[in-house]
């Protein structure tokens, strides 16, 4: 099972195979091997209860061996289940883990009906060692769980649960600053207004997200400040920044270890990659999608110092706009499936991007926020807005509309007919600007839909 810290990967396993779990070990963060054998064998006489303590083992295959043995004498039942937890941190380099644990496999586990499950929170490692192992692991996956965080749907579900029903839009904002999270939704209380919640959380000196920032990614990663920098970098521009433009901003070179780090926060789900219309692969562009990280690059790392209180002051500021307005949209383009559903075209093959061109021969620029391109000759063109209060369309906002859709047209040399579609909180108030100018009206209430 794959999955970022925090989604739950351990919660889920320890409570489907509640009755079934015969032995379970986590790895330890840059605990040395010898260490990690130790807690084997604690936990071997833990599970096992011998008469005489099971001797620390010198190496992973003879570790495997008494693991071997203690499954051997148990009694007759059920398929027992072993559990090694953040398998990153107990395959270290060189640890001989990793062998060990398919000699254990092959030659003993598949014969006997044993169930393995591993998870770690560092993907691209899961991915990599494990998934496209060519050894003695190849191709003995019978499951692969990428366990991700909560839909908008399941976080009010989830806080429903626990005896909160907030209203979507107030769902909406504790999403924006925390994700579908579950380890840190189960710390909002009953009571609380949102703005409460983010302060206690996210400023208070206590929060378990004022410095959770640095403690996420050097979980994950081994060279984790290269990682940071490249988070930072793309914190400063909403669109995002292509390969070119990370290189410029981070002085990270050119070459595997910027797409190692790429593919890293990519797995873990960190960032996002998209292919802007009618550009061609290089140009890709990255952008930050992890809503806590944003969140603290914009809020909690500049404001640590402030003292409490300080959130619910910043609803009428600049920065609570910018930030809400992308934070929105990074969410919509998470539920595009919801999108595509309440459009009708979910038995439609579309693709989805952005759209951006500076301008040439005395002509504005163009920045779109989402397209989807669709197979039967339509283009969504969609315009996201995060407000307060049913959106207003004035006079010279569907002018700027109007040409956006003209300039779009005109830089890409499209022919399909292109349609706007425009996704708001609460909607779209009807008025002689509105009228004949929006094709499609989605509201926050159409991302809740599964």
């Amino acid at each position: 099972m794959i999955g970022r810290r925090r989604v739950g990967k351990t919660f889920l396993v320890q409570t489907v195979y509640a009755q079934h779990v015969v032995f379970e070990i986590a790895g330890g963060q840059h605990a040395s091997n010898r260490e990690q054998l130790q807690q084997l064998s604690i936990a071997l006489n833990l599970f096992a209860k011998p008469s005489l303590p099971i001797p620390i083992p010198q190496n992973w295959l003879e570790a495997f061996h008494l693991l071997i043995l203690y499954l051997e004498k148990l009694p007759a039942g059920p398929k027992p289940v072993i559990f090694f937890d953040e398998l990153p941190w107990l395959a270290s380099k060189k640890s001989g883990f990793l062998n060990a644990s398919s000699f254990f496999w092959n030659s003993w586990a598949v014969k006997n009906q044993v169930v393995v499950v591993i998870c770690g929170s560092a993907a691209s490692w899961m991915i990599q060692k494990v998934v496209q192992n060519k050894g003695g692991l190849y191709n003995r996956i019978t499951k692969r769980i990428h366990l991700q965080a909560f839909t908008l749907r399941e976080t009010a579900f989830y806080l429903q649960q626990r005896g909160m029903n907030l209203n979507r839009s107030q769902v909406t904002l504790l999403y924006m600053a925390m994700g579908g999270i579950p380890h840190y939704l189960k710390e909002i209380q009953k009571g609380e207004s949102v703005a409460q919640s983010i302060d206690r959380i996210c400023f208070e000196q206590d929060g378990i997200l004022r410095d959770e920032f640095k403690q996420l990614y050097t979980s994950l990663f081994d060279q984790a400040e290269s990682h940071i920098a490249v988070v930072r970098a793309l914190s400063t521009k909403w669109s995002g920044l292509t390969r070119a433009e990370l290189i410029q901003q981070t002085g990270i070179s050119n070459g595997g270890g910027l797409t190692k780090i790429l593919e890293e926060l990519s797995y873990s789900g960190f960032i996002n990659e998209y292919s802007p219309f009618g550009r061609i692969k290089r140009e890709r562009v990255y952008r930050l999608t992890d809503e806590y990280s944003l969140f603290y690059l914009k809020f909690i790392a500049s404001l640590e110092k402030e003292g409490t209180g300080i959130w619910q002051s910043f609803e009428k500021t600049p920065a609570y706009h910018a930030w809400s307005g992308y934070a929105f949209e990074s969410i919509c383009l998470k539920h595009l499936a919801s999108i595509k559903k309440a459009l009708g075209i979910l038995g439609v093959f579309s693709t989805s991007s952005s759209f951006y061109h500076k301008g040439a021969e005395g002509m504005a620029g163009c920045q779109i926020d989402l397209l989807i391109d669709r197979d039967d000759q339509i283009i969504n063109l969609c315009e996201i807005k995060w407000t307060s209060t049913d959106f207003i369309i004035t006079k010279s906002y569907a002018a700027e509309l109007r040409q956006k859709m003209a300039l779009f047209k005109h830089y890409s040399a499209t022919k399909k007919q292109v349609y706007l579609t425009l996704i708001s909180t609460y909607g779209v108030v009807k008025n002689e600007n509105s009228t004949g100018l929006v094709d499609n009206e989605l509201r926050l209430d159409h991302l809740f839909e599964e």
